[in-house]
């Protein structure tokens, strides 16, 4: 955001109309409350930015910068004389008041910039992200399930990256924990080569921790990404097992990154 729309609204604001001294007062009848200036500017911000987007400003370039703005104000159920007003009076008689109100609008521009940025990274990576397993898993289950084994295609060449979060509990009686993942031709599940993924142990300290595999399936080739999340090698009855396993995505890259 710039201070663009806020300098031509001054510049219209002040020029408009006969000029008055600054001596003499002017009237404070019939302005624009702050707070509604504070709305009516920030709208008028963000209406500067959608016009900037070629797309909209392919349907509205016949109406000029002044007519945009009028629209708004009048969309707040003020006039453009009372804009008016209201921005000469500040300016003239209050310019610090009008300089903080800018800084409100300012604030305001820029935590919505900030939240619209984390919500279209929390879009872009389920988009990106190709894992069609649950995005939990908890031992002891709370729903009977005990199995955290994977079955994915990897239909393109590329570069693969399984990320997750895993804490493993101190009283987990698991021997050897840690995460089995490989790769291993379509046309060939069971009998053809399969490419293991590195050996990651995972740690029993109750903490979060994250972990990575990745994998690169060469040009034309489809392949299976199989395994499990929570492998080891004691399988006995009763056996107490306490991990919690989240934040699971698997995405891709063309190249190496």
């Amino acid at each position: 955001m710039t201070r663009f729309a806020f300098l031509i609204l001054i510049i219209i604001s002040v020029t408009s109309g006969s000029c008055s001294s600054r001596k003499s007062k002017l009237d404070k009848k019939n302005l624009i409350p702050e707070k509604e200036m504070i709305s009516i500017m920030t709208d008028i911000h963000l209406a500067d930015g959608l016009l900037a987007i070629p797309s909209i400003y392919s349907r509205y370039y016949l109406l000029d910068s002044i007519n945009v703005y009028t629209q708004v104000i009048q969309k707040h159920g003020y006039t453009k004389e009372m804009m008016d007003k209201t921005m000469k009076y500040y300016f003239i008689e209050e310019p610090k008041k009008l300089i903080r109100i800018y800084d409100q609008v300012q604030s305001i521009l820029s935590e919505m910039e900030s939240r619209v940025e984390k919500e279209s990274i929390i879009v872009m990576a389920r988009i990106s992200n190709q894992w069609p397993g649950k995005d939990f898993y908890s031992f002891p289950s709370l729903n009977g399930n005990d199995s955290t084994r994977f079955d994915v295609i990897l239909p393109k060449s590329g570069y693969y990256n399984l990320t997750f979060s895993v804490t493993l509990y101190p009283d987990d009686q698991s021997v050897n924990p840690r995460p089995t993942a490989y790769t291993t031709p379509i046309d060939s599940i069971d009998s053809g080569k399969k490419v293991y993924a590195k050996y990651i142990n995972y740690l029993k300290d109750g903490r979060p921790h994250t972990y990575n595999l990745n994998f690169h399936i060469p040009e034309n080739k489809i392949r299976h990404l199989r395994g499990w999340l929570y492998n080891f090698d004691n399988i006995s009855p009763g056996l107490k097992k306490h991990i919690k396993i989240e934040n699971i995505s698997l995405t891709y890259s063309s190249a190496l990154v």
